[in-house]
């Protein structure tokens, strides 16, 4: 009796994974916004092209899942690892709605915010020691920001309050 029940529990348990794994496959399918590079994997080595010692322009990075109802998409990459403080590479907003962001390069519209050298571009990894994450976080918003050119991560964040549908990020590691 207590074997038979035991195993009752056990078909009980791998069906209830089963579903859930079903479950749970059919919303990876349906789709969550996701941001993914050729360059590296997440949490991979960002390849020393990508960063202030090699060429230091922006990683391919593609995007898919993006809600249907999406006016624009914001993407800021930082390195929280940053000696001072989270350290700003790269701000970029009222992106139109891609399913790809080329190598150095930025979609025709799309506006960059001021990174923390002060400058409107893409600042690549520059770790003054150890290895560092460059977290590249991702948004879809329901609306344009009434921004302009140079606005600071602050201001960004400020102005997409109340507008993210959906939101992913991408972690790469670069170090000496």
């Amino acid at each position: 009796m207590r074997s038979s029940m035991m195993m009752s529990i056990v078909l009980v348990a791998v069906l209830f994974v089963s579903g859930c794994a079903g479950i749970s496959k059919e919303v990876r399918q349906m789709g969550e916004l996701s941001l993914s590079s050729p360059a590296f994997g997440d949490n991979g080595m960002i390849p020393g092209k990508y960063t202030c010692r090699g060429d230091d322009v922006n990683p391919e990075l593609r995007i898919a899942n993006v809600p249907e109802n999406a006016s624009s998409l914001v993407l800021i990459m930082d390195d929280p690892d940053a000696p001072m403080g989270t350290w700003v590479h790269w701000v970029v907003f009222n992106m139109p709605v891609t399913t790809r962001i080329g190598e150095d390069s930025v979609p025709a519209g799309a506006v960059q915010g001021k990174n923390g050298w002060g400058r409107n571009a893409y600042g690549g990894p520059c770790p003054p020691s150890g290895t560092h994450r460059y977290v590249f976080k991702l948004y879809a918003l329901d609306a344009r920001l009434d921004l302009e050119a140079g606005s600071t991560l602050e201001q960004v964040e400020q102005a997409m309050h109340g507008h993210v549908l959906a939101q992913t990020k991408l972690t790469g590691r670069f170090g000496s």
